[in-house]
């Protein structure tokens, strides 16, 4: 039982990140659906979230009660209260699941019908990136990414290519940048050099790379901060990372999509470069500026 009960979504939000670790694999189950669906745990009943959660109702109260709640409603409670469009907000979920059914429930056509599904599910992908990734997580971001002496890129498997758009996107606008590609066994030796002036940037999502744990566990063993790119907060490579970007791909027909996650890499690496350019140009006025009183 929680000694104070949050008051507030995000309180609740906090101790669950804070607390995950110990609680059960059921309740973490629990909690991960709770951290990424809040404007469901809000809308829905109880029935409807042990469905969707694949759990019994029994252990979603068990969970509420965990953090101090009466039970199930007073936790649903603060989620309701902290919906600031809560119609919005539904609309955009059953969108979702209504695209879903209907895209599995339909035989394959031709291939300009394939194009339509994948548009409409990215489509979806990236208007929910645009709500859950706001400025705040954004400019820290930018902020990580200025601040750092080097900053290392990782992605494995499905990643991949998101990381390797981060790296190039990077060298272009000549940050110093180590791509970790880990060919022929080498992630080891490519990472051996990163020290708490760095960043290391890790893309990974379910199932998680071991690789992509090993490189953030090294990395924060030598004081390193690591910006995670991933599909949940509590995930492998996001518990450990100093800042979690969370990126919700479209899955269409079985196959998982990379749009949202080469968007979110995009604008990192456009709004760093601006960020840069912007620095040098202020200190470029200073200078010049002093010459001219020198003068």
């Amino acid at each position: 039982m929680a000694d104070t009960v949050p008051t507030t979504a995000e309180e609740l939000r906090a101790a669950i990140l804070e607390r995950y670790e110990s609680l059960s694999k059921r309740l973490q189950q629990i909690a991960r659906y709770v951290l990424d669906e809040p404007n469901a745990v809000a809308l829905e009943t109880l029935a409807v979230l042990a469905e969707r959660s694949g759990v019994q109702p029994s252990a979603i109260v068990r969970f509420a009660k965990s953090f101090g709640f009466d039970g199930a409603t007073q936790m649903q409670r603060l989620f309701r209260d902290g919906l600031l469009s809560g119609n919005a907000a539904l609309a955009y979920g059953e969108r979702v699941r209504q695209f879903s059914e209907t895209v599995d429930g339909k035989a394959v056509g031709d291939p300009g019908q394939v194009l339509a599904e994948f548009i409409e599910g990215n489509t979806l992908a990236l208007q929910n990136l645009g709500e859950i990734v706001g400025s705040p997580d954004m400019a820290a971001a930018v902020r990580l990414m200025a601040e750092a002496d080097t900053i290392y890129v990782a992605g494995f498997r499905r990643s991949f290519p998101v990381a390797a758009y981060i790296a190039y996107s990077l060298h272009q606008v000549d940050k110093k940048t180590v791509f970790i590609d880990s060919i022929g066994g080498m992630t080891r030796q490519q990472v051996h050099g990163i020290t708490a002036n760095d960043l290391l940037i890790v893309v990974s999502y379910h199932p998680y790379a071991e690789e992509a744990v090993q490189i953030i566990d090294a990395a924060v063993e030598r004081n390193c901060r690591v910006l995670s790119i991933s599909d949940s907060l509590v995930s492998p490579v996001a518990k450990p990372a100093t800042l979690v970007l969370q990126v919700r791909e479209a899955e269409i027909r079985k196959f998982r999509s990379l749009s949202a996650s080469m968007c979110l890499a995009q604008a990192l690496v456009i709004s760093f470069a601006f960020s840069t350019a912007q620095t040098t140009q202020n200190r470029s006025a200073l200078g010049s500026g002093g010459k001219r009183e020198a003068g």
